[in-house]
């Protein structure tokens, strides 16, 4: 994870983030955006998706940033299915939805890696803090 600063530069942040906003764009028009509730579920899981692998950022533990990261993977999946529902639905054509289901898969094995990485990590690693400064 060098050269990684912020959530946003992490690759599996940026492939799921690329995918709710296609789910924003499939859902934005036609029949899907009328079906407030269809609507809603499958923007909610697709925004689950970069929220968790953020708040796993900010957790500073590797382990306990995999578990977040693993939430992110089933919100995905969960995506996943509703955009196969949509299609049975009518709601969208099969050819339509094919980048929303190329990206999904992206950052499904994206973040399976990420998650990999992060269970690899040494168990006690603790981000280096800068001790505080001496009273005057």
């Amino acid at each position: 994870m060098s050269g990684v600063k912020r959530y946003e530069d992490l690759e599996a942040w940026q492939i799921a983030d690329e995918l709710k906003r296609e789910v924003y764009a499939l859902t934005d028009t036609g029949p899907a955006s009328k079906d407030f509730k269809f609507r809603d579920q499958i923007r909610d899981s697709a925004a689950s998706s970069t929220k968790n692998i953020a708040e796993g950022f900010g957790r500073f533990r590797p382990a306990e940033n995999a578990h977040f990261v693993e939430f992110s993977v089933a919100s995905t999946m969960e995506t996943q299915d509703s955009l196969k529902d949509g299609v049975d639905r009518g709601y969208f054509t099969p050819e339509r939805v094919v980048r929303a289901q190329q990206l999904a898969e992206r950052s499904i094995k994206c973040s399976t890696r990420f998650i990999v990485y992060l269970k690899g990590c040494k168990k006690n690693w603790r981000p280096k803090r800068k001790p505080p400064d001496p009273e005057p």
